[in-house]
């Protein structure tokens, strides 16, 4: 039987639905501030294990690597650690959790967290914004004009909501996933932030040296022939983000309104809170598992922005359908889905704590205006 039919929702009061995009955007924003802290280590994970099947090192290259106390410190003739293979080849989640802790300090699991801040933010402001008013709009007009279309609201809305985010927000992807994937030759110093890492990608012949050469002026310098290449990945991170949105609110919107729907008239804050994060978790699983493949195209692509110098053509020529089948023909049906438990444990609890923060933000304000 059809739960959304069973337990037909009732349209949003009017003070819920007169909630401007600002007030939206800023409950949304709040929401993925705390789902991309507590989620990073498993990005981190999913992203290392894809870009070490992409072709990415992990080998020692400085002095103080961090070895597991069986290996020889001394190394050949004394010019480094003397390490088997296996300490830099990643085999799973837990692997990667353990290797990186041991290897490069605990805090690099949280690499990229400024990137996952500066994306999710406005990423998420953007999102769940968007997909309220224009699933608002598609089911006011379909009551009036098309009831067939109802039922679609959700997939049409998020998809569309999501391709104006990725667009938006794709150089600062470009940049976490670059800050995730690769590992700092120095251990001791600081890593490149998310700005350097931009640089580091427009600047595919030139090295930022000097205080002359700040950051506004070498993106002047650079914008009008390089910055094409900060968008690089946009069509499989489109091709995965679109898909992944329709799936997710396809799944979510029935079972929350059916959770909703139990309880009638009695929500509270707390059901508010359950109902939408247990049908956030279901929906981000199921979703993050099936655009998997969708996935490993859009980190491979992002990732060989770097080798523009080394092979332009193959940057230039690469596409998901051609990153997808090369995958196929070499590493066949895992590679495809490399990185899918961490994507998966990360997409459940992260999809959860948006949208029933979220949700909950709205249900205060919304008592707010009742209360005025």
């Amino acid at each position: 039987m059809d739960h959304a039919a069973e337990f037909p929702p009732p349209p949003p009061p009017a003070t819920e639905r007169d909630m401007a995009f600002a007030e939206r955007a800023v409950a949304a924003a709040g929401a993925a501030v705390m789902s991309a802290v507590l989620v990073n280590p498993l990005d981190v994970a999913k992203t290392r294990l894809q870009a070490q099947a992409a072709g990415v090192v992990y080998n020692p290259i400085w002095s103080d690597f961090r070895c597991y106390p069986s290996c020889n410190t001394g190394g050949v003739n004394g010019l480094g650690p003397s390490c088997s293979p296996e300490c830099f080849q990643y085999r799973g989640t837990i692997d990667v959790f353990s290797k990186v802790t041991r290897q490069e300090g605990m805090f690099r699991l949280w690499r990229g967290t400024g990137a996952s801040l500066a994306l999710a933010v406005p990423t998420v402001g953007i999102y769940l914004p968007s997909y309220d008013l224009l699933r608002n709009w598609i089911e006011e007009y379909s009551d009036h004009n098309c009831p067939k279309l109802r039922p679609y609201a959700p997939l049409i809305s998020g998809s569309i909501a999501r391709s104006l985010a990725c667009i938006t927000c794709s150089p600062i992807e470009l940049a976490r996933t670059r800050m995730q994937a690769f590992k700092e030759s120095n251990v001791g110093g600081k890593p490149p932030g998310m700005w350097k890492t931009l640089l580091g990608v427009l600047s595919s012949r030139q090295t930022i040296s000097g205080p002359q050469n700040s950051v506004l002026s070498f993106l002047k310098m650079r914008i009008a022939r390089g910055y094409h290449l900060l968008w690089t990945g946009l069509g499989a991170q489109l091709a995965r983000d679109v898909p992944f949105s329709a799936i997710c609110w396809t799944v979510l919107e029935p079972i929350r309104r059916h959770l909703t729907g139990l309880v009638g008239d009695k929500s509270n804050a707390a059901i508010i809170l359950g109902a939408n994060f247990s049908a956030g978790f279901i929906a981000g699983v199921i979703s993050a598992g099936a655009t998997v493949p969708l996935d490993v195209a859009k980190t491979r692509r992002q990732i060989e922005a770097s080798s523009v110098i080394k092979d332009p053509e193959r940057v230039l020529s690469m596409n998901t359908r051609r990153i997808l089948l090369e995958v196929w023909r070499n590493e066949g049906i895992n590679g495809l889905f490399r990185g899918a438990g961490p994507r998966m444990a990360r997409a459940g609890p992260s999809v959860g704590i948006v949208v029933s923060s979220y949700e909950v933000v709205k249900h205060i304000m919304h008592r707010k205006h009742v209360e005025l």
